[in-house]
Formats: C-alpha cells, structure tokens, sequence
C-alpha cells in the first residue's frame, strides 16, 4: 500500500527560483527518492507572489481566520524541474507573502529579528493546515516539516480546535539549521502569537523560550511537539546535545536540553543528507583558469556588477599571470561567506598567511569563490590585493564550481560548525580529498589520512594551529608520496553516501515503515 506524505518547506529546488541554501536541495531529493519506493508525495511552500506565476495551474481556494478575521489564499500547482511520477509540487500564494531581500525568499529585519518572516510564514502555516483540513492533498499519512517557518503547524494541530484532523497524522521535523531559531514575542507585537492567533489559548510554557520567556521559540516548538526530529547528520545530533561554548565548540544554541529529552523519548535522529551520483557533468580538464577569465568579462559586462569592476579586472589579471606559468598544486573552496564558514581566517588573520606562505614555497594557488556577508568578501578582497596566489572569485559560477570540484588537488571546507556538508561530498565524488574541521557532518564523511584530511582542538587558537599542519603535511604528501595521494584520492571517490541509503533510514527511523 503507498504511504502519502506532505512535504512542508520555505524553499524547494524541485522547482525553479525557489532555494536558498541546502535546505533546498533535500526538499527537492528526498521525494524523488520516496518516489522511486513507490510512494506519493506533496510538496508545498510559499509562493512569495512570484512562483505561481511560473506556469503554475490554480487548484482551489483556502478559506481560514488569522489576525481575527478571514482570509483568503489560492493553491497552485506548479511544474517541476524535472517530471517524476509520484511527486507534485504546490505553491500558496497570499497577497501578505511577497518576495524576501535574501534569495526573494527570506526578509533580514535587524531591528526586530524575525519580524516579517513570522508574519508570513504563521499566515503560511494556517493556509497549509486549512488546505490540508479541506483535503486539498488527498488523503496524508505523515507531513514532514523543514525548519522553524512551518512549525506553526504544529502549534494550530496543540492548540486550535478547527484543526484537530492534524492529530491523526504522525509530524516529522528536520533541522537544517539549529542557530536560526524563529524567535518572536507572546504579544505586544504586530509581529507576535497574540496577534497571529488572538481566539487561540494556548500553554505559554510549551511554546517559550527558555532564555527570553516572553518570547515563543519557533524551533523549540518544532522539536518539542513533532513526533520525530530529524538531524542532518549522526555526529551533529550528539553534538547539539551539548552546550555551546562559542566560538570554540557549537553545540545546542540554548536548545539542547530540549534535544536531550527528544533523545530520551527516542524521537531524535540523525541522518546523514545525501549527493547525487548520476549524470555528473564532466568538465573539460585543464581549463579552470581559462574558463575564469572568460566568466570574468562578462560580469565586467553586467551593470549589476559596476561597483565590482575595478576588483573584478584585478582579479582577471591576477589569473592571466598563473595561465603563463601554470600553478603546481590548486586547493579551493566554494561556500556562502559567512561566520559559519570562514570564521577561522576572521579571527586570525595569521591562518590565510600561513596557508599562502606554504602554497608560494611550492608554486600552489587558493581559489575561493563565493559572495555573502560585506563583512568577509572585503577579508577576502583585501587579502587578494596582499597575496598573489590568492584568488578570490567575488562571484557566482556553476561552470567554475563544477571545475573547482572535478580540477583542484584539494578542498578546504573549515566550517566553524557543519550539521552535514555537501560541498565535501561533491568534492570527493571527483576524487578530490577534502581538508575539514572535524565537527558534525564533516566528522561522518572524511576520515583522516584514509579519505582525506581534517583539523581539529580544544581552543580556536588549537585549531587555526592544527589547520595550518594539516595543510603543510598534505601539501608535502600531494608531492612527496604520490602513490599514498593517489590512494586518498582512490578512497575518497568510492564514498558513497546516496540518497537511496539515507531515505531508506527515514523509512526506518523517521517514519517507521518497513521497506519490502
């Protein structure tokens, strides 16, 4: 018999313009895979008044009370990027839910965290429950939520009464990222649960914050009330049992006892996210820095991309000089500049010198591509101005990603913190070793000295230390034994950590269905 899930998620990459970050990779993989056991599912986010729009076909309209009064919001279903029997995608469109500021998904309120994104994903939560209450989805055996934007549903299956037909079906709960926690006040606030829900009571106790108790914390309630939590990775759920001693370990963000009582009712579980290993693109070999000054001129050519010109031509320069005498050894990284990511070269600025210092003793270069926060692109832009082996791709580019995956000699992935990673499994898909911090994710996918490399310490001076050792010892290893380095590489293309083996764990833990 086929088991019908609902799949409730603020990003999904199964349709175009609709991610953000690795949440959207698993809300577009994880049903192709149930799919291909058989079983149906949904797939549901905001529409952002734009998604709908994209060949997208009214299904019905949703009728519902929030704020006080009724509303009203449309159901389409849209297209996906690739047709699979077994999976359909659906968008909520609500003239309240526009397009964010950060991926047109997201809104950033410094003033007032969370301000806007509650409005409209507690608008969205209510038009989800009223859509599955008139059995616009066909009938729903288990609805899997991702993150703290639709754990609102949980709070409407407590507490409201209208929507007690959430009861008779088993939640599930994923963590994508435990520091973004959906924190917004009781009342007092537009933006508050008194103002979203104001005919609602409901148990202040079960909904707080433990740190600020006037406030709901939207990701406790995600793990306190589903009935499985899910982590992306085995040694990220012991490692968000533990408190938080920032920035030397990241733990559980003031949420872990929480997690521990999940724990202890065996509803906590940790599975690895998975990569694709079908129809890889292969890239031509021997063309990365040709291919760079090609993508160089055309975003010179962009206006969007004037205010870069002047770096942008520095850094085509830079690269012509290393296409006349081809560089030795190439490392790189791909990532989202972030504290999570480049924490490590934030706080000491001795780590990039010591990384650049080893690489000109042996003619090698760092390519690091990525945009994020003003903060770390103008670290980076500086230090490629400082070093002539450092290239710095203040751009994005899946060709170039594509070729920094399949033509350097080794990824450094020094994420302050990891729930799982997938760069390093893209990576080491091509035969790629991987230098990582040993946290989380990156602890579950790179053994040291057998498939790659990794740092680690007590302290974050221990650890920018341990990194720089690291790194020299592998360099030395890549020229000095080329028969282990092969055997690294050898090792680090076998992994396999597919989606197949990973869904088949939430059937078993998740979900608990037997698979035949």
């Amino acid at each position: 018999m086929n088991t019908n899930f609902l799949f409730v998620a603020a990003e999904n990459d199964g349709i175009p313009r609709c991610k953000a970050g690795g949440m959207g990779d698993v809300v577009r993989d994880v049903p192709r895979q149930i799919a291909a056991n058989k079983d149906h599912v949904r797939v549901i986010t905001p529409s952002y008044s734009r998604l709908h729009k994209d060949g997208g076909n009214k299904i019905t309209d949703v009728n519902f009370v929030f704020r006080g009064v009724p509303h009203n919001a449309e159901i389409y279903e849209v297209p996906g990027k690739k047709e699979i029997p077994g999976v359909k995608h659906y968008v909520l469109h609500h003239h309240d839910i526009k397009a964010g500021d950060i991926a047109h998904i997201y809104f950033n309120d410094p003033d007032q965290p969370f301000f806007t994104d509650a409005n409209v994903f507690s608008l969205f939560c209510t038009g989800v429950a009223a859509a599955i209450r008139e059995n616009v989805f066909g009938k729903i055996d288990i609805i899997h939520l991702h993150d703290w934007h639709t754990s609102m549903l949980l709070f409407l299956r407590e507490f409201n009464e209208k929507f007690k037909v959430l009861k008779d079906i088993k939640f599930v709960y994923s963590i994508h990222n435990l520091a973004i926690q959906g924190i917004r006040p009781f009342s007092n606030n537009f933006s508050s649960v008194d103002a979203f829900f104001p005919d609602i009571e409901y148990d202040h106790k079960i909904l707080q914050d433990s740190r600020y108790q006037d406030c709901i914390n939207l990701m406790a309630v995600g793990i306190r009330l589903s009935d499985a939590v899910h982590t992306v990775s085995p040694s990220y759920k012991e490692d968000i049992q533990k408190p938080s001693d920032p920035p030397h370990f990241i733990g559980g963000e003031g949420l872990e006892e929480d997690l521990k009582k999940a724990e202890n009712e065996n509803r906590l579980f940790g599975i690895l996210n998975g990569a694709n290993y079908a129809n890889i693109e292969i890239v031509e070999k021997g063309i990365l820095l040709r291919q760079c000054v090609r993508r160089l001129f055309r975003w010179l050519q962009e206006e969007k991309k004037d205010y870069k010109a002047h770096y942008l031509a520095h850094t085509g320069e830079k690269i012509t000089r290393w296409q006349e005498r081809n560089p030795d050894f190439i490392c790189s990284s791909v990532a989202r500049l972030t504290e999570q990511k480049f924490f490590f070269f934030k706080e000491n600025p001795a780590l990039l010198d010591g990384l650049m210092e080893k690489l000109a003793s042996v003619n090698g270069i760092y390519i690091l591509l990525g945009t994020g926060a003003p903060e770390y692109e103008m670290i980076f832009r500086d230090a490629s101005y400082k070093y002539k082996n450092f290239i710095f791709i203040n751009a994005q580019s899946d060709s170039i990603i594509d070729m920094l995956y399949q033509d350097s000699n080794l990824y450094l992935m020094p994420s302050l913190f990891e729930p799982c990673g997938i760069s390093q499994m893209l990576a080491m898909r091509n035969g790629q070793p991987c230098l990582v911090h040993h946290t989380g994710g990156l602890k579950d996918t790179v053994v040291h000295a057998k498939t790659g490399f990794s740092f680690d310490g007590k302290t974050t001076h221990e650890k920018t230390e341990d990194f720089i050792k690291v790194f020299s010892e592998a360099v030395d290893l890549f020229f000095s034994n080329k028969k282990e380095w092969k055997k690294i590489c050898m090792n680090a293309r076998k992994q396999r950590f597919t989606w197949e083996k990973s869904v088949n764990k939430y059937y078993e833990e998740l979900y608990g269905i037997q698979i035949d």
